[in-house]
């Protein structure tokens, strides 16, 4: 599932945002924001996973939580059974534990991201964060995660969903300047 900020979120770390939820759980709920390329080239980090990752080939600000440390999401190739290192989110798409050997992932990824840092709820604070209208909460789609440009991603995904959810897409921050 993807979470969407909208327009009602003002917190900085989250406006405009797109976040692949990737556990959630009576302790809380995790995820990575995926519109939030930086500028720091993944080779200058983590040389080793520099041919693993999908263009933009840098890391990604995956939130304000854990900054000093990194998650990798990778999508699996068809019909690649989990390699070591591996664990599964949902189907072929799964985080990679950034200590394994690259050689041991080598022909099972078929596009992997780096997120520096996560975003991170308490138990019940998404769901109460979703309540009050700070979230629109749709559904995933692969390419979501991995697109080359993610900087128009916040509007597409809004777009292709169904009835009044589409037209958020094209609302200004400010409707009272419109």
């Amino acid at each position: 599932m993807l979470l969407v900020a909208t327009h009602a979120l003002l917190d900085p770390n989250f406006a405009a945002t797109v976040v692949l939820i990737l556990d959630v759980d009576d302790t809380g709920a995790l995820g990575v924001v995926l519109n939030r390329p930086s500028g720091l080239p993944v080779a200058e980090v983590l040389e080793p996973w520099r041919d693993v990752v999908a263009e933009p080939e840098v890391l990604f600000q995956g939130g304000p939580v854990g900054i000093e440390g990194a998650l990798a999401v990778a999508l699996l190739r068809a019909s690649t059974p989990s390699p070591v290192g591996f664990r599964e989110v949902t189907g072929q798409l799964g985080l990679v534990d950034l200590d394994t050997p690259v050689e041991l992932l080598e022909g099972s990824v078929a596009e992997m991201r780096i997120f520096a840092g996560y975003a991170g709820w308490g138990a019940d604070q998404l769901d109460a964060e979703i309540e009050e209208g700070s979230w629109y909460v749709v559904s995933a789609q692969a390419d979501d995660i991995f697109r080359e440009d993610p900087s128009d991603l916040w509007r597409d995904v809004l777009r292709r969903q169904p009835g009044d959810l589409a037209w958020h897409s094209t609302r200004p921050v400010d409707p009272d300047l419109n």
